[in-house]
């Protein structure tokens, strides 16, 4: 068997484009799906996919190990986040026709199963910063909370809320105790038997950022994301030292080398790879194996498309320290139109999923109807007081 194109389907969902990537061979109607979305950077991943094709046709598929290693060090240059994409939702669409090929399902090929169900949280109004944002700028707890509870009215136990100041260096007092009253009507409202996870996106400086997790430390979040930037492991391993609270990270490192000293820092409790992101399925379980081995929990990122889904379920079924999934089912009505699939929810988990490969069919005429478009930039650039430009 032998590959004889990779192609690329965009999906405009309103907040993002989605890029399902399809690998097809010379069997057939024997093809694989994958998802390499990448917000504001569509253009750029459908291109890398083109460059990458021809280092994909003609290779056996089973053999994915050796395309990947193919992919990543032939290209010379390492390809960073938007390469990475590519490779990510080749890769996954690789491991979807394995699974058909050996009529298994993926997680069956990852080890098996290690779980009955995998538990998920999603984000306050569906993943709608406009919203999210307009709450917190109303100073009123009020709107915030109703649509955590909304989160919780659909079975959901664990939420995810932003509550961090626009800042980086350090912020006022007044600020501070703003981000503790949500978070304390939140929690009276929820109740101790929901999570909430904080996200941060990388807002803060060290010293800001621990004074954040002490003040939000008496209302137990289940943990506080990225609460500096990226690029400063030994930064983040100051605040994981100081931190009441377990501090999360990962969406925006890249394959096993990324994570190896936020390990060996031990700068985290949680790590969150990107599975359409690090390098796909087995890039993904490397990078856990790794954190296992520092008693580090994982807890993927993921707000992309159904097919991204389909790729996080097969991950967590088989990955022993695997914590928690994100998802975003509820960013577009017609979400699940443009794919056939059996993938199941019940009160807040999603259930093994049995059908061979991911289990998931890009319909490619529903996907025409929503064709590429320019993404919706944020609502809102994020800015200090003095209108310098933070990190979103």
């Amino acid at each position: 068997m032998k590959v004889t194109a990779v192609k690329t389907v965009v999906v405009n969902a309103q907040m993002r484009n989605w890029v399902f990537v399809k690998v097809e061979t010379d069997q057939d109607g024997l093809y694989g799906w994958g998802e390499a979305s990448l917000e504001w950077k569509t253009r750029a991943v459908v291109g890398a996919v083109e460059d990458l094709a021809p280092m994909v046709v003609g290779e056996d598929p089973a053999r994915i190990e050796h395309i990947y290693q193919k992919l990543y060090r032939q290209s010379f240059w390492r390809v960073g986040v938007i390469g990475m994409s590519a490779i990510s939702g080749i890769e996954q669409a690789l491991w979807d026709i394995r699974g058909k090929v050996l009529h298994q399902p993926v997680y069956q090929l990852l080890g098996g199963a290690v779980r009955d169900r995998v538990r998920m949280y999603t984000h306050l109004g569906g993943g709608d910063m406009k919203a999210v944002y307009e709450t917190q700028q109303a100073n009123d707890p009020g709107p915030m909370v109703e649509l955590a509870q909304q989160v919780v009215a659909r079975g959901y136990t664990a939420v995810k809320v932003l509550l961090t100041p626009p800042t980086e260096v350090l912020s006022r007092a007044s600020e501070f105790q703003t981000a503790e009253r949500f978070m304390r009507a939140l929690r009276e409202a929820l109740g101790d038997s929901i999570d909430i996870m904080v996200d941060c996106h990388g807002r803060h400086f060290p010293a800001n950022a621990v004074e954040f997790c002490r003040v939000l430390a008496p209302y137990r979040p289940y943990f506080i994301e990225e609460p500096v930037p990226p690029e400063n492991v030994d930064a983040l391993a100051e605040v994981k030292r100081q931190s009441p609270v377990p501090i999360a990270t990962g969406e925006r490192l890249l394959t096993r080398f990324d994570f190896r000293p936020v390990l060996e820092k031990q700068a985290c409790h949680v790590i969150q790879p990107d599975l359409c992101h690090c390098g796909g399925l087995w890039e993904a379980k490397k990078i856990a194996a790794m954190a296992e081995a520092y008693y580090v929990g994982v807890a993927p990122h993921n707000p992309l498309g159904p097919v991204a889904n389909a790729a996080a379920l097969h991950f967590a079924l088989s990955t022993p320290n695997f914590l928690i999934q994100e998802d975003m089912l509820s960013d577009v009505p017609w979400r699940w139109e443009v794919v056939r699939h059996n993938l199941k929810t019940e009160g807040g988990y999603w259930l093994p999923a049995e059908a061979p490969g991911l289990g998931v069919e890009v319909d490619e005429k529903a996907a025409a109807r929503y064709p590429f478009q320019q993404e919706i930039l944020h609502a809102t650039t994020i800015r200090a007081h003095d209108n310098a430009v933070l990190d979103w």
